[in-house]
């Protein structure tokens, strides 16, 4: 080495990456920081400041429970939330998040309850309002704790004005809304069998209810034929259940005229208590041996008989002689299937949907034939039989039997129904069944179906301008977008099967069923009592409902206070969720109605989306959303549902404690969101390595740009290269926001990612860090690639800020340290000469060609021939005309790596590197020839051709001279 060369230390006259941007990100430390830097600034004021004057898009926020920590359901759900909210914000829209609550119902007071309990205390010997308060402070507190962890994941919202079901506007809103669907006419107070917790003392709603396996018994009952064709005497008909202790409510047999019936005679029994040889039985002829066997009994078929037979049958009741002294006529219903039991259902019209909907379409004909028509009310809210049960109520030896008892345990009433039917000689079969079975999803016990008087909105009532909310509600969902597609048709089928709208309970904290009803149940509709109620609701709370004397200071003067009956029930919670959007959206100024989206996991289509679009449809006749998105849950890595027990939970906190929550974010933004989703720890590895190569790229950005002075070259004057890299900017725009607005945010993570880590890292970065690091100043190619690094940055760092907030906004600052936030600012406006698809075409020759010589040096390095590809000095053969164009004026040496290259037209020698995939290309591995330069360290002839650098090359030595680097 020269004296020269000892003298210059080439690594300073380098443009090296230079930043403070650490390659280790340190989230679990620098997030809290952030999130309390966005705090004291701001952020989320300068937000709605800068958005003033825009299009408003609104996503409303469906309200998670206020009764515990988040979990992992929570995360994803916020998180796909805000990426929403931030990507509109940050395309030209005033993106206003507020988030919500819903922090009324039963799992509040279930807890306020547990406390009394631990203390001796009864709950219904504390004042009502008392109580309620105790509630409220709850949730108020668990409100805080939610709103920490959502801040912590980077959520940005109004964490400091959100909505809450219980504040005193929300529940005026809540009661008025349900003021204007009595005034309407849809509420009425009716006796149906509705699903109802015993455990919990109320009624369920469909989206209370869990499905879980349990064990039934199942019983095979005889009805006597009492009345019918004379080839019928004497016989029973066979029905099948799996809830024996709703036989005392057993009013009518279902059959149907399609199935092929048969009268059978027993011609031998093996049994102890059920059917003997001679008697004569009726089944659906398909399933009459499967119940033979169950009984151990052999059949024989006395005759056929066609379904349209059957309507002329009365039975008695098979306990008839413990006081079910009336007839059971048998009806013909669609619901019956020949797939399995007997081919007819017991109807009791007291406990199930199905038998209350078949006895109520045949009641005008039952009172013809002179058969009463009345429901009983066979089992009371603790789970105990009434005096309509005779042989099992209160007055019956050994005292009310019980269906389920305080702990949702089974109850003695399936024994004791079961014995007596032995000791009529009317028990069939017998046996035990393990199926799916509703649950309460809180307190996790089984619920029964028992009729009970309760309120309820009319599905099918003809309003006054002619629809139902019915209709209104389908031609909603039609009129919505549903994102996945499949969601429409979900909501679509529980919106045509469903009942009338159950919204009684009887609980103590809610917004109440703010009527006055006479003894015949007709609600009193005055303005002036309505009125007095809002006022006093939005004042005082609903507690004003239960305070002392509000029944006369709600009635006044201008009614008979002893006419009119307070309701004391209260709201179901989803009703309550269902108006969110009357006092969100429509009463603050800084929202709008509707909502453009609605988010929740896919189990809201029979809740929040479901109570929502009902809600709306009965006070305004559309839905409160213009787009509806549903996710999926979030499994193990398995497969397997999280749970506790099984040990395979992933919290939030703990994701974020160890990882960060912008790890959380990405991998909510690579996975398929609408469908169940996994996680676990290989996976969040997986999504710490994608962060890594992304955080590399967006540092080694940082570093150039250190020397970027910020210079414009025109885009004329941009090499093909750069115009390449531009194209790509413009493609990737077009597809950010396309599937933003598709809420597709996976296909922008993937194509993002591989942009970065293929077409920039591995491709253009590679290719350009020899002029960026090397070139003098004045060359525009170094010029030209600084400019397009900065626009590449501006759009990588804005598009990714929705998504990894944190992450894009440390580095927007580290780039930008004068700027206020990566999230005030707009994605960037790409010009429309940027595209340029005749070069893409071009370039994608360029890189076959180039992937053959990558190809065939990989191999040079890997026999240690070379040492990398700068030693090398490639012969390319290329046959193919259109790709041998294509390298037409460029400089392929620099874009192969290597300090020289040849390009000879033909097919080459036979033994050259090939690919199999790249016809026409083939590669002859040479050595460079000439001398490393010890500064860009290529090997070039023209070393120490300037003799004042007599150590480098001729590039090299210019830029010496320009930087002002003298020689020794």
């Amino acid at each position: 080495m020269t004296d020269t060369a000892e003298k210059i230390d080439y690594s300073k006259t380098l443009y090296l990456p230079e930043t403070e941007f650490p390659m280790r990100a340190g989230l679990p430390q620098k997030e809290p920081e952030m999130v309390a830097r966005w705090q004291s600034m701001g952020l989320y004021k300068q937000l709605r400041a800068s958005a003033a004057g825009r299009e408003k898009f609104v996503l409303h926020d469906g309200p998670p429970y206020a009764n515990g920590n988040i979990h992992i359901g929570h995360a994803l759900n916020k998180i796909l939330k805000d990426v929403i909210t931030r990507s509109f914000q940050m395309r030209g829209y005033d993106s206003n998040y507020v988030p919500g609550w819903d922090c009324h119902g039963l799992p509040i007071e279930w807890k306020i309850e547990e406390k009394y309990r631990e203390k001796g205390k009864n709950k219904d010997e504390v004042p009502v309002n008392e109580f309620r308060q105790e509630c409220r402070e709850f949730a108020a507190g668990w409100i805080k704790v939610q709103s920490e962890e959502f801040k912590r994941l980077g959520i940005e919202g109004d964490f400091d004005n959100p909505y809450t079901t219980m504040n005193f506007h929300s529940e005026a809103r809540i009661a008025g809304e349900l003021l204007k669907i009595a005034k309407s006419g849809q509420l009425y107070r009716g006796s149906k069998p509705i699903m109802w917790s015993v455990v919990e003392r109320t009624a369920l709603a469909e989206a209370e209810v869990e499905y879980q396996d349990y064990e039934s018994d199942m019983i095979w009952v005889k009805f006597p034929v009492v009345e019918g064709p004379e080839a019928f005497a004497g016989a029973f008909v066979v029905i099948w259940t799996t809830t024996p202790w709703t036989i005392p409510g057993n009013r009518a047999i279902a059959f149907s005229s399609r199935y092929g019936y048969g009268l059978y005679e027993v011609t031998a029994a093996e049994n102890d208590f059920g059917p003997q040889p001679g008697e004569k039985l009726i089944f659906a002829r398909r399933l009459a041996e499967e119940c033979a066997a169950k009984a151990k009994v052999t059949l024989n078929l006395v005759r056929e008989i066609e379904g349209t037979e059957l309507g002329a049958i009365l039975c008695a009741h098979p306990l008839a002689s413990l006081g079910y002294d009336f007839k059971v006529p048998l009806l013909d219903g669609d619901h019956v299937t020949d797939d399995a039991g007997t081919g007819f259902v017991h109807t009791a019209p007291s406990h199930g949907r199905e038998d209350f909907d078949a006895w109520m379409a045949n009641a005008r004909a039952l009172d013809a034939r002179g058969i009463s028509t009345k429901i009983p009310f066979t089992v009371d809210d603790a789970g105990f039989y009434t005096a309509d049960a005779p042989g099992f109520g209160p007055e019956s030896e050994g005292g009310a039997a019980r269906v389920i008892d305080d702990k949702g345990k089974k109850g003695d009433a399936n024994d004791r129904v079961i014995k007596a039917l032995i000791a009529a000689g009317n028990l069939f079969a017998r046996g035990r069944l393990k199926h799916t079975y509703p649950h309460s999803w809180r307190s996790k016990k089984p619920v029964i179906f028992r009729n009970t008087p309760q309120w309820f909105v009319y599905m099918d009532k003809v309003l006054a301008d002619g629809t139902t909310l019915r209709s209104r509600a389908l031609k909603a969902i039609d009129d919505t977008r549903f994102v996945p597609a499949a969601g429409q048709n979900r909501l679509r089928a529980m919106i045509e099967s469903r009942p009338d709208w159950v919204l009684s309970r009887q609980r103590a904290w809610g917004v109440p069923i703010c009527v006055f009803v006479d003894e015949k149940g007709e609600i009193l509709q005055d303005e002036a009592v309505n009125a007095r109620i809002l006022e006093a609701f939005e004042k005082e709370g609903a507690d004003a409902w239960f305070t002392e004397g509000a029944k006369e200071r709600f009635l006044g003067n201008g009614h008979d206070h002893e006419k009119w009956t307070q309701v004391r029930d209260i709201l179901d919670v989803w009703f309550d969720s269902g108006s969110t959007h009357s006092f969100t959206l429509e009463d603050r100024p800084d929202l709008k109605w509707p909502a453009d989206v609605y988010l929740e996991g896919s189990d809201q289509h029979r809740g929040w989306f479901h109570s929502s679009l009902l809600e709306s449809a009965a006070t305004r006749g559309r839905a409160p959303y213009d787009a509806v998105i549903t996710h999926g849950f979030t499994m193990d890595e398995k497969g397997e549902k999280m749970s506790k027990s099984k040990g395979n939970v992933v919290s939030p906190q703990e994701v974020m404690k160890d990882a960060g929550a912008d790890i959380l974010r990405l991998w909510v933004m690579t996975t398929d969101y609408w469908d169940d989703q996994r996680l676990g720890k290989a996976i969040l590895q997986t999504n710490i390595d994608a962060y890594r190569k992304l955080r590399n790229t967006v540092r080694w950005m940082l570093g150039t740009l250190a020397h970027d002075k910020g210079e414009e070259i025109a885009y004329a004057d941009m090499p093909q290269l750069e115009k390449l890299m531009l194209h790509r900017l413009s493609q990737l725009d077009q597809l950010v926001r396309e599937s933003y607005d598709a809420f597709d945010f996976k296909r922008i993570t993937r194509a993002l990612i591989d942009f970065s880590n293929v077409e920039l890292s591995a491709f253009y970065f590679d290719i350009r860090k020899d002029a960026l690091y090397c070139d003098a100043p004045s060359s525009l190619r170094r010029r030209a690639a600084l400019a397009a690094i900065r626009k590449i940055f501006d759009c990588l760092v804005t598009w990714l800020s929705p998504m990894l907030p944190f992450t894009m906004e440390e580095a927007w600052l580290s780039r930008n340290p004068a700027a206020v936030s990566v999230h005030l600012e707009q994605f960037p406006v790409i010009p429309a000469e940027w595209r340029n698809d005749a070069l893409e075409a071009k370039w994608e020759k360029v890189r076959e060609v180039r992937k053959v010589v990558t190809g065939a040096l990989e191999i040079e390095r890997k026999d240690k021939r070379i040492g990398s590809s700068l030693e090398a000095a490639p012969v390319v053969h290329i046959a193919d005309a259109e790709l041998l164009a294509a390298l037409e004026g460029q400089d392929f040496e620099e874009i192969c790596i290597t300090s020289g290259i040849s390009i000879v037209s033909g097919e080459g020698p036979a033994d050259a590197f090939r690919l199999p995939e790249v016809a026409g290309v083939s590669v002859e591995p040479k050595l460079a020839e000439g001398v490393k330069c010890a500064r860009s360290w290529r090997i070039t002839t023209d070393v120490g051709t300037d003799p004042a650098y007599p150590d480098v090359s001729a590039r090299d030595a210019a830029a010496l001279r320009e930087l002002g680097v003298l020689p020794a």
